[in-house]
């Protein structure tokens, strides 16, 4: 698979009519690290898994249930529980900052996001000379993985060496993303294992438990608060919403109160808006799906494309339509729309949060002073930063 064009997303998977396809698995390795008394096991969920993974127990599509999930992981024997939100508020206080200095400083534009490993994947195989388009920033789980290895097992007196991360990802290409020999630091692999939504439901239920009479349980500290930007990340559209949320306030020196960007929401393929931002005006592009980002790379490759900013995501509607997702039927399909019951969930947890900027999460303030120093640091750049290779693209016939 590595030899062919083939970007990891899993949408085969969700679309296959005999249901043979199916993810790689890493429960049989998770389990037994769960009950290895010398490993340190720490566990982060992305958001758009809380509002699918009660679909496999029956639940209406959509429901957001990250209290019962929190409570089935720590029942399950994980050490810590905690949010990938709080990686995704992470992300956007390098990667606002990284668009600001691009801006102000001459960089390459447009700039694109880099949280979606498909799409990565994507760029690097049929794109190898627009690479320098990409944010240098590492996707939220992968940011958070080197957190937990660095941070915070240096503030809580924890080896790095026994600690094992595991990420539950709605995303199939995360499995691809945390073996490439650029995620690791000093050693150290960010993130261990990737399971699937899918397959956290399995494990769920291979330990008996019933997981809809469960009581909710919230993250674990000290690093337990996310915003509601970083909810939306798994959404199209979220990413650059929350991004600009950010660069706004930076912007300008002041909070703007308006924060909701409606015209980078919603199912359309491609999206483009026009924002003043300190003076400047900005034009940006939110982009799902794989067929519309080739449109909006070759027009950046021809020179004709008026964006500053891109947000890509591989899967059609973002990543609460990953491949690793609960999977429904054409019949579901057809009455229900999927992508947009599990999008509105995440839309309201952002609306009843009380934290809805990701620079104002106080997590953001103590990890920058107790250890980044600040945006785009050296140290910064070292565990929250990677690089990106042009790949041998396949050929038919070969």
């Amino acid at each position: 698979m590595n030899d062919v064009d083939c970007t990891f997303c899993g949408q085969c998977i969700e679309s296959c009519p005999t249901g043979a396809l199916h993810e790689k698995e890493n429960i049989d390795d998770v389990w037994p690290k769960l009950k290895d008394p010398d490993t340190y096991v720490v566990v982060q969920t992305a958001p758009a898994v809380r509002v699918a993974l009660g679909e496999e127990f029956g639940m209406p599509i959509g429901t957001n249930v990250k209290g019962k999930m929190v409570t089935a992981l720590k029942r399950m024997g994980f050490n810590k529980v905690f949010d990938t939100n709080t990686g995704a508020d992470l992300t956007i206080m390098e990667e606002a900052n990284e668009f600001i200095e691009r801006v102000q400083n001459g960089g390459v534009l447009p700039m694109i996001t880099s949280c979606s490993p498909g799409w990565v994947r994507f760029a690097e195989k049929n794109y190898g000379e627009l690479l320098g388009h990409l944010s240098s920033c590492k996707s939220p789980h992968q940011m958070f993985g080197a957190v937990i290895k660095s941070y915070f097992a240096e503030k809580y007196g924890i080896d790095r060496n026994k600690i094992c991360t595991v990420s539950v990802m709605p995303c199939i290409a995360k499995k691809y993303e945390c073996s490439r020999e650029e995620m690791e630091v000093d050693g150290a692999r960010d993130v261990d294992y990737v399971i699937t939504t899918r397959e956290l439901a399995r494990m769920i239920k291979q330990a008996n438990i019933d997981f809809t009479e469960l009581e909710d349980s919230e993250f674990d500290n000290p690093m337990g608060e996310a915003s509601g930007a970083g909810a939306i990340f798994g959404t199209t559209g979220g990413v650059m919403e929350a991004a600009i949320r950010t660069a706004v306030d930076t912007l300008e020196g002041k909070s703007i109160e308006q924060i909701e960007y409606q015209e980078v929401r919603g199912e359309k393929g491609v999206k483009e808006a026009n924002l003043s931002i300190g003076g400047m005006n900005v034009k940006i592009v939110v982009v799902s799906g794989l067929a519309n980002a080739r449109k909006i790379m070759e027009e950046i490759k021809e020179g004709t494309s008026p964006y500053h900013f891109v947000e890509i995501m591989a899967c059609p509607g973002g990543c609460v339509m990953g491949g690793g997702q609960p999977i429904k039927s054409a019949k579901v399909r057809a009455s229900v729309d999927v992508r947009k019951a599990r999008a509105d969930s995440l839309y309201s947890i952002d609306e009843k949060s009380t934290i809805r900027k990701s620079h104002e999460n106080p997590v953001m303030k103590m990890l920058y002073d107790e250890f980044f120093e600040k945006q785009g640091s050296h140290v910064a750049h070292k565990y929250l930063h990677t690089k990106y290779d042009a790949k041998e693209k396949y050929e038919m016939g070969e």
